[in-house]
């Protein structure tokens, strides 16, 4: 199967009209059978994640809130009113979903995580979406968040194989990654990725510069449980734009896994 993440820079500019475009086109393309979706909009009839999954005939959850704070007032007409959350698309039916509130400080709005079982016909597995904490100096929170996801993913991991699809903001190399290094393997080291792949890149021009923990780094990841019996065929990531322009800060990550 197929499992792709992707932090999908909500509807801040430039045009996110344009840029949901080059979203659905980029994940048509892939084909994927579960993807996790980060910095996910929402209104009170419907959300990008069921939007995604109207386009591509799947099944969809959203929850909120998530990070980063939706900005107060809107910076234009389209974002008032609007949710910031996670969101599950999945081929197969997606089970019980539980919203675990991640810890925090110094925010006053704790973002989530979503963790649901999915139905796949020979067995189920479950999947975990995710956004952390990035200012540095908020590291605390930033570590503790990481620390609950890792007992999150190694708890789900007891009835089965269980995944995050995540938007970690940081890479395999920082200290808020090595709770998760405990538990979990990453499917990019396991599918030959290329190690000097980044997924927040300065090339993007309306990328996030002053993320300076994040910038030119490889911060979203699809992990695994360790100790499930995956096999990774490939990893890669997605730089393209779509007619000129790149659907969102973030490249995502797309991860082809068999599991037995």
């Amino acid at each position: 199967m197929r499992l792709v993440t992707w932090n999908v820079l909500w509807r801040f500019e430039p045009d996110w009209r344009a840029r949901e475009r080059g979203i659905l086109a980029t994940l048509e393309r892939l084909r994927p059978d579960v993807v996790g979706l980060q910095e996910c909009w929402a209104t009170d009839e419907t959300s990008q994640a069921h939007v995604v999954a109207e386009r591509l005939g799947l099944h969809a959850e959203f929850l909120a809130p998530s990070l980063p704070p939706v900005p107060m007032p809107p910076e234009h007409p389209e974002q008032a009113d609007v949710a910031m959350g996670v969101g599950l698309v999945s081929r197969w039916p997606i089970g019980t979903v539980t919203r675990h509130v991640l810890p925090v400080s110094h925010r006053q709005v704790a973002p989530v995580a979503l963790e649901a079982e999915v139905r796949h016909p020979d067995a189920a597995f479950r999947v975990i979406v995710a956004a952390t904490e990035w200012e540095p100096e908020y590291a605390d929170d930033h570590l503790a968040q990481a620390t609950m996801l890792a007992e999150l993913l190694a708890g789900a991991a007891k009835t089965g194989p269980a995944f995050l699809l995540a938007d970690l903001n940081c890479d395999a190399t920082q200290p808020e990654f090595a709770p998760l290094a405990a538990v979990a393997d990453d499917t990019w080291e396991l599918g030959g990725g290329d190690p000097e792949a980044v997924t927040l890149s300065s090339a993007v021009p309306f990328a996030p510069l002053e993320a300076v923990k994040e910038i030119d780094r490889r911060v979203d990841h699809v992990l695994v449980c360790r100790g499930a019996r995956v096999t990774v065929r490939s990893a890669s990531i997605v730089r393209e734009p779509v007619d000129g322009l790149f659907p969102s800060d973030h490249f995502p990550v797309v991860a082809d896994v068999h599991l037995p």
